[in-house]
């Protein structure tokens, strides 16, 4: 096997500190076409994506910037960043 079959890693960046990381490593957050935002533990919900590294203090910008309103062009409720930061704590 050669390493040019071996698959690339998805890269994407947090919308917060801007770095690029691992999909893996990183929280992604989705808004459907119904216009429901939630995090997407999957990460193969159909809808907008978003991602945040799993870090208290992107966590803390990520309230106080409002990037997810930015992120998705509307204004999203406060119960959601409450749901991001508890799936940051765990």
């Amino acid at each position: 096997m050669n390493s040019e079959n071996k698959p690339k890693e998805k890269l994407r960046m947090c919308i917060v500190c801007r770095s690029q990381s691992d999909k893996k490593t990183l929280l992604r957050i989705v808004k459907n076409k119904e216009g429901q935002i939630f995090v997407d533990k999957t990460g193969k919900a159909n809808g907008r994506g978003a991602y945040v590294c799993k870090d208290k203090q992107c966590f803390e910008k990520l309230c106080k910037q409002k990037c997810l309103n930015k992120a998705f062009k509307c204004n999203v409720d406060a119960e959601v960043y409450e749901k991001i930061g508890q799936e940051i704590e765990q």
